[in-house]
């Protein structure tokens, strides 16, 4: 194997442009024991390109909310030659899975990595769904991926809380979001996967959508590595639980 330092260096210089840590600033070790762990180990872990990993990156600091981060990391992103419109996407379906507050202040840090890189805003629209069918074409994208999975299990609600749940999730989550364009569907449900995990708790949310990811055509290398490469930024707890969800997951298939 090359020596994880120099890959270090070669990645680092890809995705932002300059040398990693030396001995300067006042936590030198600390900075090279993460940048080598990162960019000279991590990245090189199974097979997603520098943009799917970059995707995976901004997701998982959209949903750990740590914005200084997400922010140099857009900018990485765009180094690694993720377009602004799939950033942007990977950010804004974080909605219905962290919030509407949280998703604001992931925009607003991605937006002054934007402008920094003379990026003009807005992005240009990627809506696809109109107010009259935004739930037949949510249902469109679910129904192969999740069958009638949520509907049956609230179905001892009231009645009105049994309809409008599965209704919301159909109209939000994929209606909303799952159609827009800027991202594949394999790609948005691979980030899925990843934000459950950075969630933390959600397991049984990581072990639908891991199925649902294979089904949109994610191997499972590729989901495996896309949680290997979030393990840094959500820490390893989080990697064991979602392994162990991906593991019933794969043995009840």
């Amino acid at each position: 194997m090359e020596d994880r330092i120099e890959r270090c260096a070669e990645k680092f210089a890809i995705l932002f442009g300059a040398a990693p840590a030396g001995d300067e600033g006042t936590d030198p070790e600390f900075m090279k024991i993460l940048q080598r762990f990162i960019f000279g180990e991590v990245c090189y872990t199974g097979q997603l390109s520098d943009e799917d990993r970059e995707l995976v990156t901004v997701t998982v600091l959209a949903v750990n909310q740590t914005l200084p981060q997400l922010k140099a990391h857009v900018g990485a992103a765009l180094n690694a030659g993720c377009t602004p419109v799939s950033i942007r996407e990977a950010i804004y379906q974080c909605a219905p899975f962290i919030g509407f507050p949280k998703t604001l202040n992931a925009i607003a840090a991605m937006n002054e990595a934007f402008t920094a890189a003379g990026i003009a805003l807005p992005l240009e629209p990627q809506g696809t769904v109109t107010e009259e069918d935004r739930y037949e074409a949510g249902l469109a994208l679910q129904e192969p991926l999740y069958g009638t999975e949520i509907a049956d299990r609230y179905a001892d609600l009231p009645e009105v809380y049994a309809e409008a749940i599965p209704r919301f999730l159909t109209e939000f989550c994929f209606g909303d979001f799952a159609t827009r364009n800027g991202l594949d569907g394999a790609r948005r449900e691979l980030l899925t996967v990843v934000m459950l995990a950075a969630l933390g708790g959600a397991e049984v949310q990581v072990k639908a959508h891991v199925a649902g990811a294979e089904k949109a055509g994610n191997s499972r290398d590729r989901i495996l590595a896309a949680l290997v490469h979030a393990m840094p930024y959500m820490g390893v707890p989080r990697l064991f639980n979602a392994l162990n969800a991906i593991r019933e997951a794969w043995t009840e298939q």
